[in-house]
């Protein structure tokens, strides 16, 4: 494949400070908007008079559709240009707010949340545009705070949507999905070029996209609902024996077509290949505490002898300080990245993901065990996601960063789906016998919880040491960069 043009004069680009706002609103935009209705899923049940398995579809169609939506968009921004796709990416979170707040219908609900999951294509388009934009010595530092802003943006939202509840009602939530994404379209238009880097050669490949949306579509829904139909029910096992057969044809696809949608001589690259796996662990991680820390919170302690009565509100602000870790991992991470390559911090973050685990499954009585464990975790979750870009960038040229980086959040996604489902599991499992018609889940089930998600950071420490070498891959005009040169040095 011949390799796109890339800009030369290094004085040419814009400055950080000019493009970087405009990107790192544009995450916080989709991130809060992707988790700010997780707490508040009851009482939309309740508000829209449907059942409390049903409605967890508001959380289902939007993973799914970002799973399915973020690498295509990704990839069309390779090919087209990453500035046009990623205001496309926007428009789908702006229209899906707007339509939740002009709706009462849960079934038009759940198709505002499907087009809301258009802004998981933002993850991967601002990645390529800091790649493409700014100056060299200004890119690892750049990508750090996009890919750490998404775990500020999910802290973020579970605080604002507490706030919003108690002043207005849950339209309150998608008001501000709606203003965060105009906001974010409205900086885009004024302050990101139009980027240089366009893969002219390539071409659309609608059979791999078609497969690809099939396979996720199937493994994501299998997931999600498992836990409600039975994980050895019919249903479910179909789902699954569908998800790895369409896999198995999306494979043959993307191996014969002149140019795939994902090439998966790249996909097998192993600082790509280890480098995914890690953020499938990582999804796992997250998604699934912050699952399992906000319902710990909101256990009634008279009946339980655990927990804190904690309201929605109070909740997410025991969640605000994973915000803050992961706000101040950003520049760590970059500061580690430049000086000792990716792997330090992409280690660093597993395990420190992993003690935050650990410490809540040992101490969980006082308020300050929740604050502390959260700040731990957001730490390590920042770090994680600053170095992720880095290992993949540092090995894919230029033309393929959008895709490249868009399987790796689509990986993170399916890794959430899955820690959620697990997470869901493991707490209904166990649950107290009460005279009350609610089953709430044992001391017991809950330090269940957090070891295995500290068992799944743990691992994503360890993956990193599996990728021996990186060789930076550069266009004839890009020399690598010293960062990325000494990767596992």
């Amino acid at each position: 494949m011949s390799e796109a043009p890339q800009p030369t004069a290094a004085a040419a680009k814009p400055t950080s400070a000019k493009v970087l706002p405009a990107l790192i609103l544009a995450m916080l935009a989709y991130s809060v908007v992707q988790t700010a209705v997780v707490p508040i899923l009851p009482s939309l049940a309740a508000e829209l008079k449907v059942s409390g398995s049903d409605i967890t579809w508001l959380m289902t169609a939007n993973l799914l559709s970002a799973a399915v939506l973020t690498p295509l968009l990704g990839r069309f921004g390779d090919l087209r240009g990453r500035k046009p796709v990623l205001l496309i990416s926007l428009a789908g979170l702006v229209l899906g707010s707007g339509l939740a707040v002009c709706t009462h219908s849960f079934g038009l609900l759940v198709v505002a949340r499907v087009l809301q999951g258009a802004g998981g294509g933002v993850l991967p388009l601002a990645i390529a545009i800091v790649r493409d934009e700014l100056p060299k010595q200004k890119v690892t530092a750049g990508v750090a705070a996009i890919s750490a802003s998404m775990g500020v943006g999910s802290g973020l939202g579970l605080v604002a949507t507490g706030l919003l509840l108690e002043h207005w009602d849950y339209k309150s939530i998608f008001w501000m999905g709606l203003i965060f994404g105009l906001a974010a379209v409205a900086l885009v238009i004024l302050r990101v070029p139009s980027d240089p880097v366009v893969d002219k050669n390539g071409g659309a490949d609608p059979l791999g996209a078609l497969t690809l949306a099939g396979w996720l579509s199937a493994l994501l829904i299998a997931v999600s609902r498992g836990n409600e139909w039975g994980w050895g029910s019919t249903r479910t096992l179909g789902l699954f024996a569908v998800a790895a057969v369409v896999a198995l044809l999306w494979l043959l696809v993307e191996a014969k077509v002149a140019h795939p949608l994902v090439d998966l001589k790249m996909m097998a690259r192993p600082a790509v290949a280890f480098t995914n796996i890690s953020g499938l662990l990582i999804g796992f991680g997250m998604y699934g505490s912050f699952m399992v820390i906000s319902n710990f919170a909101q256990t009634p302690e008279k009946l339980t002898h655990y927990g804190f009565t904690a309201t929605v509100l109070h909740a997410g602000i025991m969640l605000l300080p994973s915000a803050i870790g992961s706000m101040v991992a950003a520049p760590v991470g970059a500061l580690l990245i430049a000086r000792r390559g990716p792997r330090l911090p992409l280690v660093l973050g597993g395990l420190l993901g992993a003690v935050a685990m650990a410490y809540l499954a040992l101490r969980h009585d006082a308020e300050f065990d929740i604050y502390f464990s959260s700040a731990v975790f957001g730490l390590g979750v920042g770090l994680a996601y600053a170095a992720m870009p880095a290992y993949i960038n540092g090995a894919v040229p230029a033309e393929q960063s959008g895709i490249a980086n868009g399987m790796n959040a689509v990986l993170r996604t399916v890794g959430g789906a899955i820690g959620t489902a697990v997470m869901a599991a493991i707490l209904t499992g166990n649950t107290l016998k009460l005279p009350i018609p609610v089953h709430l889940p044992t001391l017991n089930a809950y330090q269940n919880a957090f070891w295995v998600a500290g068992a799944m950071c743990l691992v994503a420490a360890v993956v990193p040491f599996a990728i021996r070498a990186t060789e930076p891959i550069s266009t004839p005009t890009e020399q690598p960069t010293p960062a990325l040169a000494k990767t596992d040095a």
